[in-house]
């Protein structure tokens, strides 16, 4: 398998999936709707949407249930990844101005509809979802919602948010930088595993295991942002690099170093790898945590 090409290719299919709930503009709303489109189609690697689709590759066992039940889901986490970077990069968070080599929403549109962008596409995300288990009234979609967003809330990425916001600027110990890690970045990674579980009618056993592999990948990645802050390049990931040192941001390489960061890239990758075995056999999903935590971007 060219991995790349295939990677390529599931990216093109899940901006089609994607299109097809983004909101139909209307007169006196056609500047929303611009952010909200220009926010979503900046270019997204569309990993955690890719997860999902893949997790319930994994645990399907049931020819009965279709892929396209998880399509909502894979929209709305999407949507919801999508507004946190639009509200990350605000001038009352990292004030950043290039996303994925783009103007980020709010040097696009202005501060004002980079806040209502993000408030949007997170309302969005919860009606597309809404709109999935009221047509079905069945748990595994109910039990799906709640998942996203239980994960995306206070005790979850906005909780992991509040945290490094707080932190900023002050000394940092490893628990605290863990905890930010495993809400603010790991949270929906943790979900996007779950989800797909759920829609695919896993257990609760099953569902753990896609939990806890959902954390390690996610510490894998962020640690794996932290590196990429210090020796990526510009062109490559598509923001400014050296953001972190700027805001005086504790970083798991400032508090451990470049050896041990990319030691535990690896660690956190091989447990992720394990635990999902312990569920079957997906090549493309194994292929693509190795990407993950090995990507230039």
């Amino acid at each position: 398998m060219d991995f790349k090409k295939e990677l390529e290719n599931r990216v093109y299919a899940i901006n089609q999936i994607i299109s097809g709930f983004v909101p139909e503009k209307k007169k006196n709303f056609e500047k929303i709707c611009d952010a909200v489109e220009y926010s979503l189609n900046a270019g997204g690697k569309r990993l955690r949407p890719m997860i999902m689709l893949e997790s319930f590759r994994l645990c399907n066992r049931n020819d009965s249930i279709s892929e396209e039940d998880v399509y909502p889901f894979m929209t709305a986490m999407e949507m919801i990844h999508t507004y946190s970077l639009v509200h990350d990069d605000l001038p009352a968070m990292d004030n950043d101005m290039l996303r994925r080599g783009l103007p980020t929403t709010h040097a696009k549109f202005g501060e004002d509809f980079g806040i209502l962008a993000g408030d949007a596409l997170l309302n969005r995300a919860y009606e597309v979802m809404l709109e999935k288990i009221l047509a079905s009234c069945e748990k595994r979609f109910a039990d799906a919602g709640a998942v996203v967003a239980r994960k995306a809330g206070i005790f979850g990425m906005v909780g992991g948010q509040c945290l490094d916001v707080e932190l900023t600027g002050k000394e940092m110990s490893k628990d605290q930088l863990d905890v930010i890690f495993r809400n603010k970045t790991g949270a929906l990674i943790e979900a996007s595993f779950m989800t797909g579980g759920c829609i695919a009618d896993a257990g609760e056993d099953v569902i753990k295991i896609l939990e806890e592999a959902g954390t390690h990948l996610g510490l894998a990645f962020q640690i794996r942002d932290d590196i990429l802050d210090c020796t990526g390049k510009e062109e490559e990931i598509g923001k400014p690099v050296g953001s972190d040192e700027r805001n005086n941001k504790t970083t798991y390489v400032s508090l451990f170093g470049m050896d041990k960061a990319n030691e535990d890239v690896n660690k956190h990758t091989r447990t992720a790898l394990s635990l999902l075995e312990s569920i079957g056999s997906n090549t493309f999903l194994f292929e693509l945590i190795e990407n993950m935590s090995s990507r230039n971007k």
